[in-house]
């Protein structure tokens, strides 16, 4: 199973949440929106989807990106041993490509084709965290099982979403979690 773990404002995007540099592709000058959202509840749901995965999947900006940031944090945060000591899988088209954190494995070539050989090899549920690119591929391809949304009540209007152009997909709501900041976290499982 694939699960995709993102959060994403009311409009969809998906770009640049934790920081102003994050990601400033095509001129997005949003980065952050996400800051001042997390509460006890969404760090609870973050943390249990993060632990009862069996392996973590990331596109290779994302997995340079989130881990180098969550491995020199200086703050106590339940976050970092859990990227640090999951397996990870990183989707790269370059077979030159170097995974710079422990227990990563190097996904070269093209991302449905290597990720489709990965799920019959491996035991045990996948989770993609952020790697739009990746997930919209993924998506696509009818790989995505279950979505786990993090809905903030903020709208940009601008900056790249979680989902573009492609074929109706229907989704079943497993459950809904308010947390105490006005964000909704959705579980949806995928009508395959």
């Amino acid at each position: 199973m694939i699960s995709v773990f993102q959060s994403v404002t009311l409009d969809g995007v998906m770009q640049g949440l934790g920081r102003p540099d994050e990601d400033t592709r095509d001129g997005f000058a949003h980065g952050g929106w996400g800051n001042g959202y997390h509460d006890e509840v969404s760090m609870q749901v973050a943390g249990e989807g993060m632990s009862g995965t069996a392996a973590l999947l990331f596109g290779r900006r994302t997995y340079d990106d989130m881990l180098g940031f969550w491995t020199t944090t200086p703050d106590p945060n339940p976050f970092t041993d859990v990227l640090t000591n999951t397996q990870k899988y990183v989707v790269s088209r370059s077979a030159a490509t170097e995974l710079a954190y422990p227990n990563s494995t190097l996904l070269a070539g093209d991302a449905v084709e290597t990720v489709k050989t990965l799920t019959k090899e491996l035991d045990g549920d996948l989770t993609v965290l952020g790697s739009g690119e990746l997930v919209r591929s993924l998506h696509l391809a009818g790989l995505v099982d279950r979505y786990i949304l993090q809905i903030h009540p903020i709208v940009l209007g601008s900056g790249t979403k979680l989902f573009g152009d492609g074929d109706r997909v229907n989704v079943i709501l497993e459950r809904t979690i308010p947390t105490t900041t006005g964000v909704i976290i959705a579980q949806y499982s995928v009508a395959h």
